[in-house]
């Protein structure tokens, strides 16, 4: 086994929780961000917080039972481990649907951004976030009450590579028409302007989905192996690295806040005055 020290674990957990924190924050003191966009963006911050929050207290599981605190086959650690995996599966099924929900946003603002505000207005970000989280809520319990079940494993482990071939196709399109629909728009005064904002925001989700791919995808294959080949002399050496996915996922929670800080200059400004109070 590949062993992470405990101090690097609650280290990265708790600056990706303090970073997201803060994006939260940012965004509810400043009216200014009160858009659909910041309201997905808050979506995936607070999934990335839940992802850092199941490690720290699944390592602080782990320490208590090597103290002997706590047994590994008792009834309540048998709950309180489906509660942390029914975390882990909100956290994750969180972060795909709300870069889901950021992408689509994106596509709306580059290609239908005379009618944008009219399409995505903050009442259907709201409608569109509960019915998101309503569902990975549901899901979430669901999958880790059956998680022995393959027919549970399987359409979960599914899900991830799907939704990502869904943005990336989302992605590809919106790419491959946004140059011609910028010449649809040139005689407009501002549409450069416009454009070049709008490409700006599609390139930060595209660095977002790179970040999370290399974050996640580890972790996830590491549930499909554990599931399918357990005894496997390949399969056990690529889990012999858990650790080091785990460490990952909190690493994308510290990642995902940074991105934002750097690339939107109204949440630079918002980060500026919270510091200098």
């Amino acid at each position: 086994q590949v062993v992470v020290p405990e101090e690097v674990f609650f280290t990265v957990a708790a600056a990706g929780i303090l970073e997201n924190l803060l994006v939260l924050i940012a965004v509810i003191r400043n009216k200014n961000l009160h858009l659909p966009m910041y309201f997905f963006i808050c979506s995936l911050a607070i999934s990335d917080m839940l992802g850092s929050l199941y490690k720290t207290l699944e390592n602080i599981f782990i320490i208590l039972c090597k103290m002997g605190y706590l047994t590994r086959r008792g009834d309540f650690e048998k709950k309180l481990d489906d509660a942390m995996d029914s975390m882990f599966i909100l956290s994750l099924l969180g972060s795909i649907f709300s870069l889901l929900a950021i992408a689509a946003d994106r596509y709306i603002t580059i290609f239908y951004a005379l009618r944008y505000h009219n399409i995505m207005t903050l009442r259907r970000a709201v409608v569109i976030l509960a019915i998101i989280w309503t569902f990975c809520a549901g899901s979430s319990i669901a999958i880790a009450l059956f998680s022995y079940e393959a027919a549970t494993v399987i359409p979960f482990t599914i899900l991830f590579p799907l939704m990502m071939f869904f943005i990336l196709c989302l992605y590809v399109h919106m790419f491959l028409l946004a140059r011609s629909h910028a010449k649809k728009i040139a005689s407009l005064p501002t549409s450069t302007v416009h454009q070049r904002t709008n490409m700006k925001g599609a390139i930060t989700l595209t660095i977002f989905l790179g970040v999370f791919l290399c974050c996640w995808a580890p972790f996830v294959l590491h549930i499909l192996l554990a599931r399918f080949c357990p005894h496997n002399p390949y399969c056990a050496c690529y889990m012999s690295i858990f650790h080091v996915n785990g460490t990952l996922i909190m690493c994308n929670a510290i990642i995902d806040p940074m991105i934002f800080a750097f690339r939107s200059p109204e949440l630079r400004s918002t980060f500026k005055k919270m510091f200098c109070c």
